[in-house]
């Protein structure tokens, strides 16, 4: 009886120190890798026990009891596939075109019917918000409309874009542009890449992006605000604002950036533990009798294979059936003919494929979701970038020494081979990805409860003002020393003008003197 007692007084007490929060997390971006980090941070947060509201693109089967989901109906364009980058039917570099797909999704979840009337109940209250950043920041008016702490959710390494919002600028010297490939040390050209990059972008923002965003922001929340008895807070009030970023990134994985307080590398969170989601039986037995090892390809989600050109599809299917390993290659569509030792998959357990101890090399697109898996498990990898983070992600990997990179081309078959055979007879790559995957995993605590963690402590501490940067509430022109440089130019000037002046005084009695000996 008294140890039933301790046990219902243990059960209490701990219910006591557990508070349940009730959060709104958006991730809004069609996209299955942004939808992976995103479940991740609904996973995480409700097996804490928290009340979450997860506005999504896509459904989701067997909800949490304590999960509401709000599905938006967003899309990426058409021609975003492999053989409209291939064929350069579509200008990756072309910063308009890019920001004006972003604006789409944008509003496409703002106006959402489902989501325009969770803003429009005034009876909805939630204690934090979470969201993603993906190159618009509008969607933080749901803050100013809750009234309540948000958190940044980026879904890249380190970048100055998002660090800018929490703290300054990263330096273009030694940090590179997410969008650029190149990766430290830079020589000169490089330096002056980055550096251009992050100036021309800056002015992007400040004389085109920031006005169309402040009229988004006032179109969606003017009235809404209105409606609860409160005025809109300005854009920029709330834009440096926030709480904290999770960053979906780790030294292991990038570069020991020099981070604010609040900004939180918390890359690998969205991993579960493989041993509860264990391979479909013929995946298992085709892993279990691949003797030779076997090689996983996926160019992740939002690049299909199936929409390469058949010259592509036709040379992969010749190289791979000419090696001795087995190959599974993610493809949306059946393939007639395969070679014996290949085989495809519509859609894989990439976490589970690579935690098998037979999966010797992953060929991947450079995603950082995949790169973060391939050192979680310890694999080489063989990048093929084509868009976005992907060439600056497989320039990292290379350099850390456990990848080599392939160019997309028409070409890729038959470059993809010899890189294939190098890097398997090269034991250099697999010890490199089994040490990089030790510094991984040699942390405190599972990144998902760290995310947790900090979830929480932003409500408790209201905020988090502790922990946000003095650097925000500095002027540039204080933190560029321009008015000490103002002041010492003057007091220059005003010294060369006395030293004149008495010069000249000096000079003009002189003469008189002269004058008047003479």
């Amino acid at each position: 009886m008294d140890k039933l007692l301790c046990l219902l007084l243990l059960t209490i007490m701990n219910g006591g120190f557990s508070e349940s929060y009730k959060i709104l997390v958006s991730f809004p971006v069609p996209s299955q890798s942004h939808k992976i980090l995103g479940d991740g941070v609904v996973r995480n947060l409700l097996n804490a026990g928290h009340e979450i509201t997860y506005i999504t693109s896509f459904p989701v089967s067997n909800p949490n009891p304590n999960l509401r989901v709000i599905e938006v109906a967003n899309k990426f364009q058409d021609n975003l596939n492999l053989k409209a980058i291939i064929n350069k039917e579509v200008d990756m570099k072309d910063w308009k075109l890019f920001f004006d797909m972003v604006a789409n999704l944008n509003n496409g979840t703002l106006w959402n019917e489902n989501v325009q009337k969770l803003l429009n109940d005034p009876n909805e209250r939630f204690d934090l918000f979470i969201t993603e950043w993906f190159y618009t920041e509008v969607q933080i008016g749901m803050a100013a409309v809750f009234d309540c702490p948000y958190i940044w959710v980026s879904t890249v390494e380190p970048h100055w874009l998002i660090t800018r919002l929490v703290d300054e600028y990263l330096h273009p010297a030694y940090n590179p542009d997410i969008m650029l490939s190149s990766s430290t040390p830079f020589n000169f050209q490089e330096r002056i890449e980055q550096l251009t990059t992050q100036i021309t972008m800056t002015a992007v923002r400040m004389f085109y992006l920031n006005g169309i965003e402040e009229k988004t922001y006032t179109d969606v929340f003017e009235t809404i605000i209105s409606k609860r008895g409160r005025t809109l807070p300005p854009f920029k009030q709330v834009l440096y604002n926030a709480s904290l970023v999770i960053g979906n990134s780790h030294v292991s994985l990038g570069q020991a950036t020099r981070l604010p307080q609040n900004y939180k590398s918390l890359g690998g969170y969205h991993i579960d533990d493989v041993k509860k989601t264990p391979l479909p039986e013929d995946l298992k037995q085709l892993l279990d009798n691949a003797k030779n090892g076997l090689i996983y390809f996926s160019m992740g989600s939002i690049l299909k294979s199936k929409d390469m050109p058949e010259e592509m599809k036709t040379g992969l299917l010749r190289i791979f059936g000419e090696l001795k390993y087995t190959v599974l290659w993610k493809f949306e569509e059946p393939i007639a003919n395969l070679p014996s030792n290949v085989h495809v998959i519509q859609w894989a357990p990439q976490q589970s494929i690579l935690a098998h101890p037979n999966c010797i090399l992953f060929i991947t697109h450079g995603g950082l979701l995949s790169t973060t898996e391939a050192v979680y498990f310890g694999k080489p990898m063989i990048g093929i970038p084509a868009f976005a983070d992907q060439f600056a992600n497989v320039d990292r990997m290379v350099k850390k020494g456990f990848a080599k990179k392939v160019d997309l081309t028409l070409s890729l078959g038959d470059d993809l081979k010899a890189i294939i055979l190098d890097i398997l007879k090269d034991s250099s790559y697999t010890e490199k990805a089994k040490q990089l995957s030790f510094i991984y995993h040699d942390r405190p605590v599972h990144p998902g409860a760290e995310l947790v963690h900090w979830a929480e402590h932003v409500v408790r501490t209201r905020g988090a003002p502790h922990l946000r940067s003095p650097a925000l509430a500095v002027p540039l022109y204080q933190k560029l020393y321009l008015d000490l440089i103002a002041v010492i130019v003057i007091f220059i000037i005003i010294i060369i003008y006395v030293i004149k002046r008495v010069s000249s005084l000096l000079f003009n009695k002189n003469k008189i003197k002269t004058k008047k000996l003479n």
